[in-house]
């Protein structure tokens, strides 16, 4: 006996009933916001965040019943797809504009000025733009029948001044073990990720016709997915380790760090959705005549603006303020020490070894020296390290001294202990070391 499927197929007028309840509190909070926007009123992140919601669970509803792949509801399922990927974008740039104030940037005005026209602005085409796609969900729910009532949920639903309310701080500042080491390690991988990001490229352009081949080839979904995950792992380390901390409250510039960590990583959630909208729902990446449509309400040069000139470019703006910051934190706890570790074997400090010593002193803040006898060599420079090998060569010296920061220094002294990488085989701690890092 042929087993019964799971899957049973329900007629479209079946689907329109189970479909009618779910969609009408999208259609009421919906148009309530166009109705604020239409007006000029603010939108608060409540507000927001309510329409996600809605547009979530409905679309969850059609996803269920296999929307997408009915020719009568798959238009419907898509702009509510779009509606949600813009609201979330929204979203997040709505609450950078409301704690931007408090992440303690120590910005000039010009500069404050300058962010909030540009954030305004792109928040004003997410607003646009979900405007013109729930007037396709109206006239596509319509033609399929559904009821849709005129009015929207009373205005006193959703407050229109948020306001940040908390219990009194009443717990004293932790402690954490090796603190130093903690902040160093953190600032480290800020510089990396900062690092990493800057060197993508793309930078601002009233051309936004060049953006166009940009995504998904050299930019998508993917990669700033990666980045935020990234930025979000140094928020995390901060506030497991720094957050509410003795050391947070004796040196101010971490306080101020922790900005320049929220607001690169908000800014990438804008940008990760705003790539996911344009990937799965723009026509140059997926035809058909619903992504044109889309389109058309969703003007692609406009969006390729917010993703390009406002979501990455700021991004990677307060990463790069942020990474100058970490520089001075960095003075504050970078330690000095020296060590003593045996010359490379058997031909010393050539080109090489030389290469990996400065590497390391590259990688993290602070000077790191080689000293023969009274004379200081920077490792900084593979030129210098070469004439100090042909020193230590002359002299005979089968060991030689290093100074810099700790971290910087107890790197020198793993590299010493495998014979400088001599054979192309690196420690964990060293991997960065590899040619094919570079």
């Amino acid at each position: 006996m042929e087993a019964k499927s799971l899957v049973q197929i329900i007629s479209e007028d079946e689907f329109l009933q189970i479909v009618q309840e779910p969609s009408e509190l999208f259609f009421k909070v919906s148009a309530l916001l166009c109705k604020k926007i239409k007006s000029g009123k603010e939108v608060s992140r409540k507000f927001y965040s309510s329409l996600i919601q809605e547009t979530e669970y409905l679309e969850s509803v059609l996803d269920e019943h296999g929307a997408r792949e009915n020719k009568t509801w798959s238009f419907f399922a898509e702009y509510i797809a779009c509606i949600r990927n813009l609201t979330i974008s929204a979203f997040y740039i709505k609450h950078i504009l409301d704690r931007y104030p408090y992440y303690n940037l120590g910005e000039s005005d010009d500069k404050v000025l300058v962010f909030n026209e540009s954030a305004n602005k792109a928040l004003d085409f997410l607003n646009g733009s979900i405007i013109g796609l729930r007037a396709e969900v109206v006239a596509t729910g319509q033609l399929n029948g559904l009821v849709i009532s005129p009015e929207s949920i009373l205005m006193n639903e959703f407050s229109d001044i948020e306001s940040n309310k908390r219990l009194p701080r009443t717990i004293l500042e932790d402690e954490v073990k090796e603190e130093n080491e903690r902040v160093l390690d953190l600032c480290q991988k800020y510089r990396k990720v900062a690092k990493m990001i800057n060197e993508i490229g793309f930078e601002r352009s009233d051309n936004l016709e060049a953006f166009r081949h940009v995504i998904p080839s050299k930019l998508d979904e993917k990669l700033v997915r990666m980045f935020k995950e990234l930025v979000h792992s140094v928020q995390s380390e901060f506030d497991t380790y720094v957050k509410n901390t003795r050391m947070e409250q004796a040196h101010p510039s971490l306080k101020n760090l922790r900005g320049y960590i929220s607001m690169p990583l908000h800014l990438l959630e804008v940008v990760l959705w705003l790539c996911h909208f344009y990937e799965r729902h723009e026509d140059n990446i997926r035809h058909g005549e619903c992504k044109q449509q889309i389109s058309k309400i969703v003007q692609k040069e406009a969006l390729l603006g917010q993703i390009f000139n406002f979501g990455l470019h700021f991004s990677k703006y307060y990463l790069q303020e942020g990474d100058e910051l970490v520089k001075e934190i960095l003075k504050e706890f970078v330690e000095t020490v020296r060590a003593e570790v045996p010359i490379p074997q058997p031909l010393g400090f050539h080109a090489r070894p030389s290469t990996y010593i400065s590497l390391i002193a590259r990688h993290y803040e602070g000077d790191l020296y080689m000293i023969i006898d009274d004379e200081k060599f920077s490792a900084k420079s593979v030129m210098s390290l070469l004439q100090a090998g042909g020193l230590l060569a002359d002299k005979g010296y089968q060991k030689v001294t290093l100074e810099g920061s700790r971290q910087a220094i107890n790197d020198a002294k793993l590299l010493a202990q495998n014979n400088y990488c001599e054979e192309g085989e690196f420690p964990r701690q060293l991997s960065y070391l590899r040619p094919d890092q570079g």
